[in-house]
């Protein structure tokens, strides 16, 4: 595997990028294609802990780990120990958070690559010393493959392949039915402040859709937190369909071995529907408060049943034009928006598109 010949691989690169697990699911391909590439090239990766718990045994990856739970500066301090002898000819500085800056100041490389000035935040370009080009208004992921372009590093490796351990197989045979499922991870975070969430309702008639229709079980996903076990038992108690209810049961692996066995995956913008998206699931993806077109499940953008335009034109009496790239709508009954219909559509297809 030749290097890129666009440019000179640098020997050591550190990549800076902590959370949460969707944007570090976007992350694998930029290692993949590094690895491909650039094969001489010795990658680290700093990441927090519970993301490191899902991706830690990607190969060829030094992984260093940051515990939210040393607080900003005592995680700084730690990185700066752990690193103190260690100097990289490159960071790639991938998250624009004030926490992400402190740490990057604990890394010493020579060129230091951030966001440009569209999507840096918080301060980041105090912390670098050269910037991404290119589209801004484009999905997060291209936004990563940018930072590979402005390193001389163009080609693209679309490639996921996490590791699934045989215990997480073997989690999943356990937990799973034996029959086909439908995978509906409702909630994309325990903070109703996201207003991402849809009603148990809609979710129900969607599970019964698939069901009927094409003799799919469900097969509930996602946390331990209060609002997404309610979540759960709500859909359980409107839906006709067999239900299997996982939330708040499997490890992280685990519920990556779920999915890759779905037939196919509903849910919102959270980290199950991006691991679905990795997984090479089909993924319907709900979207009124925030873009698909920047977040969401890259393989399958032209599936989501997205009601964001709408909820836009509503909220802000203008065209997703003209809005900042990333404006979300923070209204608590955007997500109303999406039908039932719009749904069902969408899983219609996928799935006969899949056979």
């Amino acid at each position: 595997m030749a290097a890129s010949a666009s440019a000179t691989p640098p020997a050591s690169l550190c990549l800076l990028r902590l959370s949460a697990i969707g944007d570090c699911t976007h992350v694998v391909p930029i290692v993949r294609t590094l690895q491909h590439h650039w094969p001489q090239t010795t990658i680290s990766w700093v990441i927090g802990r519970t993301e490191y718990q899902l991706l830690g045994d990607l190969p060829g990856v030094e992984f260093i780990v940051v515990d939210k739970g040393d607080g900003l500066l005592g995680a700084a301090r730690k990185l700066r120990y752990t690193l103190k002898d260690r100097h990289f000819e490159t960071l790639l500085h991938m998250q624009a958070s004030w926490r992400a800056n402190l740490l990057a100041a604990a890394i010493s490389a020579d060129t230091r690559v951030g966001f440009d000035r569209a999507r840096a935040r918080n301060g980041q370009a105090w912390f670098t010393n050269q910037r991404i080009t290119g589209d801004a208004r484009v999905h997060v992921l291209d936004g990563f493959f940018q930072f590979l372009e402005t390193i001389g590093l163009p080609e693209r490796e679309l490639r996921w392949e996490i590791p699934i351990p045989e215990t997480a197989r073997a989690e999943a045979d356990r937990l799973l039915p034996t029959a086909p499922f439908l995978a509906i991870s409702p909630c994309s975070s325990a903070r109703a402040r996201n207003f991402r969430n849809w009603s148990a309702e809609r979710y129900a008639a969607v599970a019964d859709h698939a069901y009927r229709h094409h003799g799919l079980q469900l097969v509930l996903t996602g946390g331990p937190t209060a609002l997404e076990r309610d979540y759960g038992q709500a859909i359980r108690a409107a839906a006709a369909a067999p239900t299997t209810d996982l939330i708040g049961q499997t490890s992280l692996k685990g519920l990556l071995a779920v999915l890759e066995r779905a037939a196919s995956f509903v849910g919102p913008d959270s980290g199950p529907l991006h691991l679905a998206n990795a997984c090479g699931t089909p993924v319907i993806g709900l979207f009124a408060t925030s873009n698909p077109q920047r977040t969401g499940p890259y393989l399958h953008r032209e599936r989501t049943a997205n009601r964001y335009p709408d909820a836009v034109a509503a909220e802000f009496q203008r065209s997703v034009d003209q809005l900042r790239w990333g404006q979300r709508v923070r209204r608590p009954d955007a997500m109303e928006r999406i039908q039932i219909a719009d749904v069902t559509a969408q899983l219609d297809d996928a799935l006969a598109a899949r056979g």
